[in-house]
């Protein structure tokens, strides 16, 4: 049987589907722009402790305000 996931947990996941749903509403060129820094910031706090609560809500925060910034149309790249 498949362990549950926490809320915490379920948040970054949205987080991250919803970072690349943004990523591929970009133009096809520099879609691939968008995927690598996403993965790339993903993958700086990828150690962090599961119990961290304040530093996981912190970037959450953080990351939702990046993605409403990239959703919108006249940022076409990123590097």
């Amino acid at each position: 049987m498949p362990k549950r996931l926490s809320g915490l947990q379920k948040e970054v996941l949205h987080l991250y589907r919803a970072s690349i749903r943004t990523a591929h509403t970009k133009p096809k060129e520099n879609q691939t722009n968008f995927v690598n820094y996403i993965h790339e910031e993903f993958g700086k706090y990828r150690n962090l402790p599961r119990r961290d609560f304040t530093t996981i809500e912190h970037l959450l925060r953080v990351g939702n305000k990046k993605v409403a910034t990239f959703s919108h149309s006249e940022l076409t790249n990123i590097h």
